[in-house]
């Protein structure tokens, strides 16, 4: 009877995450998270790179509201790569920030960058909480909704497409 329960639980919890999407036609979490990054960046809410981010992490963990891990063909062949992104990850976790994963950096790089600065180093970016706290972005709760219910169903790490130009 328990374990019926769980599952019936589960199926709503799925109905839940997909129903945030499937209300509007033209949502998915990989378009909520290119409004969410074009929104902080226009904000000046955004952080990108690895060493700049673990740079607000440690001093300041709280205005830390959401983090992309963004991968490439390097993440593979990258040792410390790997370490910084385990120790990001846990990081995250400890401190109640929602993470996710994309595996187009390239891609990333064309939303978060422009023609006169380009990152070479795109592989984590952050985005913070407003100074002033009085700031909603829908996309952003969307993504929230979205990793919380992804940790509901044991994906602590989830992955995100990015959407094509």
């Amino acid at each position: 009877m328990n374990e019926c329960r769980q599952s019936e639980d589960l199926g709503v919890r799925i109905l839940t995450l997909q129903k945030s999407f499937v209300q509007s036609p033209n949502s998915s979490p990989g378009k909520s998270l290119k409004e969410a990054l074009l929104c902080a960046q226009s904000e000046e809410r955004l952080t990108v790179g690895v060493y700049e981010s673990a740079k607000i992490m440690t001093e300041d963990p709280d205005s830390v509201s959401f983090c992309v891990l963004a991968m490439d063909e390097e993440f593979e062949c990258d040792i410390a790569l790997q370490i910084h992104f385990t120790l990001i990850q846990s990081f995250c976790f400890d401190n109640d920030i929602s993470i996710v994963r994309v595996s187009d950096m390239q891609r990333m790089v064309e939303i978060v960058g422009d023609k006169a600065e380009q990152f070479e180093d795109a592989h984590c970016v952050l985005i913070t909480n407003p100074a002033d706290g009085s700031w909603e972005d829908p996309a952003l709760e969307k993504l929230h909704l979205f990793c919380e219910e992804s940790r509901r169903l044991n994906d602590w790490v989830p992955e995100i497409s990015l959407p094509e130009r």
